[in-house]
């Protein structure tokens, strides 16, 4: 038996944080990956074809480059570095013309007004509010519920952001805002595109302001990259954990957590030891992994295991790989290349997509963004070449093709090979002959997903859906919308846990400040062990 303070349950983003967290503090931390390496949903690799780097899943870090917990973990001194693209976003269309989002306003605010004249204005307008408030939403969102200092901020600033047409904003769908704001398609995408990069239908509440926040952060501090690909990130973070002191043990699955006297009190392991924790343990899995799982529902309250019921995951996804022989061959290039590309002409396709993907049926033309690797980090391809991925959602049920391909929903070889096909279609409208540069092509269905990271249960990249009935306080159900569980020395670490998916921290950085919090007051108690055996 392994003796520490602290046990850590799954090395992504957030179990990495939390781990780097907790040693910061002093505590001696041991790390459980089930996988051969650090990363979750955060890796890459060089699987597609020698000398091209893809990442697996995520790739853009907007969320990283304005999260204050991850800018605190000082990465760069362990080896990360950050690059990007020309452009930060953009969407081609039929007739030959790019929106495109840029690192500064003005430059976007330009070509806006070029696709449809006082649109460049509007734009002016939606930055203003940002520019105001950004950083009070950016701490609310990223701060453990309620977030009292950040929220009164953002309450004293709501005035010089627009005040109740800021309000109005925060609130509406981002159908609504787009067409209140905007008269043409190019500067409407930018927001429907960014917005779709959650779950939140176009019609929806909530899914103007998630289009409103991505769009000003990536204009603010673009959508970075880890130069070398997207392991790189959590790599940084491994080093640092261990600089500091910590342990990982990797090839180690968690199989129960330890419950004794009604306490967390170490994890079990798949080779039947138990690392023992005297303080707390963190578990950074999705919630039904925990509830119920890694934690028998006698440990737990009856009302706990009636609300897991309601749990909702996000949509599963299809993710394809390419390694081209030269760039993109889209109809026009744009004159500065995007790293993220979305492909939809019109948010009523982008509406449309999601609608379809609601009623379980897998849609006929996918709304599919599009990363161009090499072009935001030269590292990812040889010389001329390109590294390119695409991904799209689908029905977590699927009861219907929309597309009238005969797609099952089993997500076999046969399943994702259509659905792949159907998504590359997508990129041919706007890219001719791009099938001519395919030197090697790699599937992720739904199901490869999860074998690669079980977070990710039927392709979920969010860890539960996005939408407002499982958030802030609802997240991951009604009740529990802090790290702390219904069990004393557990914290729930990941992205079922407020304020969701992304790669920002900030579900693992809450769950260490509550463990650490929770701790103080335990050894500060009369009577306690702690206190009476003067633990430091």
């Amino acid at each position: 038996m392994t003796r520490t303070d602290a046990v850590v349950i799954g090395s992504g983003p957030n179990g990495l944080v939390a781990a780097n967290l907790l040693a910061d503090a002093g505590w001696d931390v041991v790390l459980l990956e089930a996988q051969d390496g650090v990363g979750g949903a955060v890796r890459s690799d060089s699987g597609v074809r020698d000398g091209f780097v893809h990442d697996t899943f995520s790739s853009f870090y907007p969320l990283a480059a304005v999260s204050p917990t991850i800018q605190r973990l000082g990465l760069e001194r362990h080896g990360l570095a950050w690059s990007h693209a020309p452009a930060v976003a953009g969407t081609p269309f039929a007739d030959g013309s790019w929106a495109l989002l840029h690192r500064t306003a003005e430059e976007t605010a330009a070509g806006l007004d070029a696709l449809a004249p006082g649109d460049g204005d509007a734009w002016l307008e939606l930055c203003r509010g940002w520019d105001a408030i950004g950083d009070q939403v950016v701490g609310a969102l990223l701060s453990p519920f309620p977030p009292v200092r950040n929220g009164l901020g953002a309450l004293a600033k709501v005035r010089a952001a627009g005040g109740l047409s800021f309000l109005k904003l925060a609130l509406s769908p981002a159908r609504s805002v787009a067409d209140r704001y905007f008269s043409g398609d190019g500067a409407k995408m930018l927001l429907a595109g960014n917005a779709a990069h959650a779950d939140i239908s176009m019609d929806a509440p909530g899914s103007g302001m998630m289009g409103w926040i991505l769009i000003m952060m990536g204009q603010q501090a673009g959508f970075p990259v880890p130069t070398g690909g997207a392991g790189m990130l959590t790599a940084a973070m491994a080093r640092r954990f261990e600089t500091a002191g910590g342990t990982v043990r990797l090839g180690c699955r968690a199989t129960e957590v330890v419950v004794r006297d009604g306490r967390a009190v170490g994890v079990r392991t798949e080779h039947g030891d138990v690392v023992e924790a005297t303080r707390a343990v963190v578990a950074d899995v999705a919630a039904p992994a925990l509830y119920g799982g890694l934690v028998a529902w006698h440990h737990l309250p009856d009302r706990l295991r009636r609300r897991m019921r309601g749990f909702e995951w996000d949509p599963g996804t299809v993710k394809v790989d390419w390694a081209l022989d030269g760039p993109v061959p889209w109809r026009h290039q744009p004159d500065k290349t995007p790293g993220t590309v979305h492909l939809g002409e019109s948010v009523d396709e982008v509406a449309l997509a999601g609608a379809q993907v609601s009623a379980g049926a897998v849609p006929e033309r996918p709304f599919v963004l599009v990363g161009q690797m090499a072009a935001a980090d030269p590292t990812r391809a040889p010389a001329g070449a390109e590294s390119v991925w695409a991904y799209s959602h689908v029905p977590q049920q699927v009861r219907s093709d929309a597309g009238g391909a005969g797609i099952r929903g089993v997500w076999d070889h046969d399943d994702v090979e259509r659905m792949a096909d159907r998504m590359q279609a997508r990129i041919e409208e706007y890219a001719p002959g791009f099938g001519d540069r395919v030197l090697a092509r790699r599937l992720l269905g739904p199901r490869e997903m999860q074998e690669r990271d079980e977070n990710l249960v039927g392709g979920a990249l969010n860890g539960g859906t996005a939408s407002l009935q499982q958030q802030l306080v609802f997240r991951p159900v009604p009740g529990l919308g802090r790290a702390e569980t219904p069990v004393p020395g557990l914290y729930l670490g990941s992205a079922s846990a407020h304020p969701g998916g992304g790669v920002h921290g900030a579900c693992g950085s809450n769950a260490a400040r509550a463990a650490l919090a929770h701790d103080r007051v335990r050894r500060l108690r009369p009577g306690s062990r702690t206190t009476q055996e003067g633990t430091p």
